[in-house]
């Protein structure tokens, strides 16, 4: 399997443990009485479990372009050194955007993200070359 289909597989772990540090930090704001009840009033989550929402789905508007990029090089056959790269970028920037905005760390956080975005243009680049 190729590096940029592990960073993919491995991106999908990462959804699943952005679903669980959500909903661990959302249980420790508002009780295990309101998560396991109906949820019929919505308490907007706050804090750490905002920041750790956020984090989740922005995650979330990214991952299909990753998605799209990794298949496309691999269908394409267009895998190489750049592509590589571009993805390790993209999903580590990705783990570390998650610390740096669990822990509100303005400017670095969007440098972070910007860095991610970096990942997905190289990625894209090789495949319009």
């Amino acid at each position: 399997m190729s590096t940029e289909l592990w960073l993919l597989t491995a991106s999908g772990l990462l959804v699943v443990a952005q679903l669980a540090l959500q909903s661990f930090t959302f249980k420790a704001q508002v009780g295990n009485a309101y998560t396991v009840g109906p949820r019929d009033e919505a308490i907007a989550p706050r804090g750490p479990a905002g920041r750790a929402e956020r984090a989740f789905r922005n995650l979330l508007e990214t991952l299909p372009v990753f998605a799209i990029a990794v298949i496309v090089i691999e269908l394409a056959h267009k895998g190489d050194h750049w592509t590589v790269a571009g993805a390790h970028l993209y999903f580590w920037a990705r783990i570390a955007f998650v610390g740096a905005y669990l822990w509100g760390v303005p400017w670095v956080r969007t440098l972070i993200w910007n860095a991610s975005m970096i990942g997905l243009a190289i990625m894209y680049w090789r495949i319009l070359a």
